[in-house]
């Protein structure tokens, strides 16, 4: 896989013409169908898919959990019963993080539906999604490569419940988080 910041791909509408033709022909490029597609490619990495296992683990969520949901418990007012689209407000009946990495409704709806064109809230969606913050946070070149100080640092600034490094604090003050050992 090419590294992110190597890589240099640009998508846009543009014409191309046969050396033979005379005609331009215009030419479109889906630029959700690439960005879909190169996540998949990071989520078959094991160090990405250990970091995100890691964001789970100080998120506390799980694929079905709405914000507030218990854990572990079965019949939890506050589980994802329908992974159509993204759940909407938790428990508190404000905030709409939900899933593993706790993904609220406007990143589902940018990174989601408007960046890759993912149409419902499944695992798989939330996993791509997760993958998509990570790009954001331009720190999948780290993880790929085992730079545990430098992505749990990046990926701070996203997922609250994460330490900003070992012996740190998070950076939201009053909230819970979970300090990595690295």
């Amino acid at each position: 896989m090419t590294s992110e910041k190597n890589k240099r791909m640009h998508v846009h509408n543009g014409k191309t013409t046969h050396h033979s033709d005379k005609q331009h022909e215009t030419v479109k490029v889906d630029g959700r169908l690439i960005r879909l597609s190169e996540n998949e490619k990071y989520l078959k990495n094991t160090n990405i898919k250990a970091f995100l296992d890691m964001i789970a683990w100080a998120e506390g969520g799980d694929y079905d959990l709405k914000y507030g949901g218990v854990k572990g418990k079965k019949n939890d007012k506050w589980r994802i019963t329908d992974y159509s689209t993204h759940p909407g407000p938790g428990s508190d009946k404000k905030t709409t993080a939900a899933g593993r990495y706790q993904i609220n409704k406007m990143n589902w709806q940018e990174n989601g539906v408007k960046r890759m064109g993912l149409t419902d809230f499944s695992p798989h969606t939330q996993d791509l999604i997760a993958i998509e913050g990570l790009r954001q946070g331009k720190i999948i070149d780290a993880i790929i490569s085992g730079d545990m100080p430098t992505s749990i640092k990046g990926a701070s600034t996203t997922w609250n419940a994460l330490a900003q490094g070992h012996g740190l604090p998070n950076r939201v003050a009053g909230q819970p988080y979970k300090n990595t050992r690295i």
